[in-house]
């Protein structure tokens, strides 16, 4: 093993320099990752676009258990050796939401609240190696496993989280399910993974909806399962859902396309009577008021979501584990460590064309 461990470090806003880091000592409640592949999340380019001081981004991870204390082996059933995908969360373990499952709502999570957690806090809390884009990540004692079978593809099990975001809004919180019609709003990768999960939920009728620039998206979503996919820079979506929906309307509108509120009141408008509108991402700008008005008089709940719970990122392993779905079409581009600064450009749309999901292989 290396004494020194390579990483791109965010340095300021959209800058990225490779670091060496000393290989921290591990002690016997802490392990260290070797890391396999990092997917770069959505929400990694807003944060790259911020200088958040020095800090290693990236916690789509997967890798192998390169190191591992007694204390640890024993709590989290692990060797060395193992592979596994890592959840960004660090969790206190001891608060209400941790004791009823719901640790990604725990405060010690909560970047915004000076918690910790993969692929945002900063190097100079010890021992640096907090995020994916590094050869190697500290494992913290309140680490977040989901075991990864050796015959998936790094590249498919970096969608683990992800996909796990999916099943958690349109089947867990959204209730979508047999019988059920849904709208899902931006074909990025958050939108094609709740593709993925209504579909195999079994929802009667899956509707994308996105831009003339998302084309390729639109295909994808096919065969991941959409019924119908809307282009609305030329098509009156509310229109085209009453024809699709012989005037019936939706059951549930998932919201995770970037921009303003306007998706969220168009949501509203085609939502039915008693519909759930899942807001996944932040627009930045309030709901006009006058939609207050909207929602009481056709009882709609209208429902802000972040993050997967556990069971969702399990129900994503197994789906990826299964090899029943066409994955790879999502996987667009793989990037190494020194292509870093290109592969959040990509991600947000200022690098290289055509990008759904990317990964870095911090070995490249």
């Amino acid at each position: 093993m290396l004494n020194t461990v390579a990483a791109a470090v965010q340095v300021g806003a959209l800058t990225t320099e490779i670091r060496e880091f000393k290989l921290p000592e591990i002690p016997a409640d802490a392990g260290l990752l070797k890391v396999e592949l990092s997917g770069i999340c959505g929400s990694d380019w807003p944060d790259y676009k911020k200088d958040g001081g020095p800090r290693i981004l990236g916690h789509e991870v997967v890798g192998r258990i390169a190191k591992i204390g007694k204390i640890a082996e024993k709590r989290w059933g692990l060797k060395e050796g193992d592979r596994v995908a890592l959840e960004e969360y660090l969790p206190c373990g001891y608060c209400d939401r941790c004791r009823t499952g719901e640790f990604r709502l725990c405060d010690f999570t909560d970047k915004w609240m000076g918690g910790i957690r993969y692929g945002a806090t900063n190097t100079i809390v010890e021992p640096s190696l907090w995020g994916g884009y590094s050869q190697y990540l500290y494992l913290h004692p309140n680490s977040v496993f989901h075991r990864i079978p050796d015959h998936v593809s790094s590249e498919e099990a970096a969608l683990a989280l992800p996909l796990g975001n999916g099943i958690e809004w349109a089947v867990h919180e959204g209730g979508v399910g047999i019988g059920k019609t849904v709208l899902i709003q931006g074909p990025g990768q958050q939108g094609l993974a709740c593709v993925l999960a209504a579909k195999q939920a079994g929802a009667d009728l899956i509707i994308l909806s996105g831009l003339t620039a998302d084309m390729e998206r639109f295909k994808i979503a096919k065969s991941l399962g959409a019924h119908y996919t809307i282009d609305v820079s030329s098509e009156d979506l509310k229109e085209k859902i009453k024809e699709v929906t012989a005037g019936k309307m939706v059951d549930v509108v998932i919201d995770v396309a970037s921009g303003g509120p306007s998706t969220i009141t168009t949501g509203i408008d085609v939502v039915k009577k008693r519909g759930t509108v899942i807001v996944a991402g932040k627009k930045n700008r309030d709901i006009p008021n006058f939609y207050s008005d909207v929602l009481v008089s056709k009882y709609v709940a209208l429902k802000g979501v972040r993050g997967h719970s556990y069971g969702a990122v399990e129900q994503a392993v197994q789906f990826i584990s299964s090899g029943k779905f066409p994955l790879k079409e999502i996987c667009t581009h793989k990037f190494g460590l020194n292509q870093v600064d290109l592969a959040l450009k990509t991600v947000g749309g200022e690098g290289l064309p055509g990008a759904i999901h990317c990964s870095v292989d911090p070995w490249n």
